[in-house]
């Protein structure tokens, strides 16, 4: 369990260069705190009030709703590893509710699911935590972060625990769009990285096959092309050569962070990692990672 200085203050951080652990650290900090919201019961429920009860198509339709009542092709071209059959499946989830109560039912969401776990933060932890984030998302270069910036021109609810979900959320979404601009540049398509992230325990495939929804062929094709590749061996194990493929691009999308997170440098972004962690440690408590990495 993290203990939290409940001191005013308790770090003084400024601007500057962010050491690229301390970018990696934030990084996972961010994701593994902004995750719960698609694996927790209240989710279901609010899409299920809106109409929607499976599950692909109200994740895709929470997570897309900042972009607004976009087509299905779209959200294909900002999530990047989805096949289209399962993009397409959200076909009707703006007629069944417009995008703004779908991002007004996820916020609600997320807030009942926070107070059901008992995530832990001060009213102090809250004011530090925005203090920090709140720079990073202001000072943020928005050019080619389609689902960055469509969060950001969100408006935050008056639930300040909700509002500081939905900054992280900015900063997750930062960070996945940097991370696609590096897959693509090493010539990894859609199905390939997610293959190639499961081979190293990113998710499990059974998971990312029924989320995704790529064909028996189109997943074969995939892992011939990294083993071809010598990251993955013939039976589709991550190869030695494969790990350190992944690390990299994991690094570059550090590099490619680290002026994100210049607002608060080094001391700033591990002080808000730690201010994050009490999130990820209540619903990880909960129960809700299970079989899943969150970050």
């Amino acid at each position: 369990m993290t203990h939290l200085d409940d001191r005013p203050g308790a770090v003084r951080v400024g601007g500057g260069p962010t050491d690229l652990s301390a970018v990696r650290e934030i990084g996972d900090a961010v994701s593994a705190a902004h995750l719960f919201t698609y694996l927790v019961p209240e989710t279901a429920e609010a899409a299920a009030g809106l109409g929607v009860t499976g599950r692909g198509p109200a994740y895709l339709a929470f997570r897309s709703a900042a972009l607004g009542a976009v087509p299905w092709q779209v959200v294909l071209a900002a999530f990047y590893n989805f096949s289209p059959r399962a993009v397409r499946a959200m076909e009707g989830v703006w007629d069944a509710a417009p995008p703004g109560r779908w991002q007004a039912a996820r916020f609600s969401a997320a807030g009942r699911a926070m107070r059901r776990v008992g995530v832990r933060l001060t009213a102090g932890h809250l004011a530090e935590a925005r203090s920090l984030i709140d720079p990073v998302v202001a000072g943020a270069d928005f050019a080619g972060k389609v689902l960055a910036a469509a969060n950001a021109s969100v408006a935050l609810p008056a639930d300040p625990l909700v509002a500081l979900w939905q900054q992280i959320t900015v900063a997750r979404e930062w960070r996945g769009d940097a991370h696609l601009v590096v897959l693509a540049d090493h010539g990894l398509g859609p199905c390939d990285c997610l293959v190639l992230h499961t081979a190293a325990g990113g998710l499990p495939v059974p998971v990312a096959r029924a989320t995704r929804r790529w064909d028996d062929r189109e997943w074969a094709a995939a892992t011939a092309r990294l083993a071809a590749r010598g990251w993955l061996d013939r039976d589709g194990v991550l190869t030695g050569s494969g790990r350190a493929a992944r690390e990299r691009i994991e690094a570059e999308t550090d590099e490619h962070c680290a002026a994100l997170w210049a607002p608060i440098g080094t001391a700033g972004a591990r002080r808000l990692a730690e201010l994050l962690a009490p999130i990820t440690e209540a619903f990880t408590a909960a129960g809700t990672f299970r079989g899943i990495r969150p970050a």
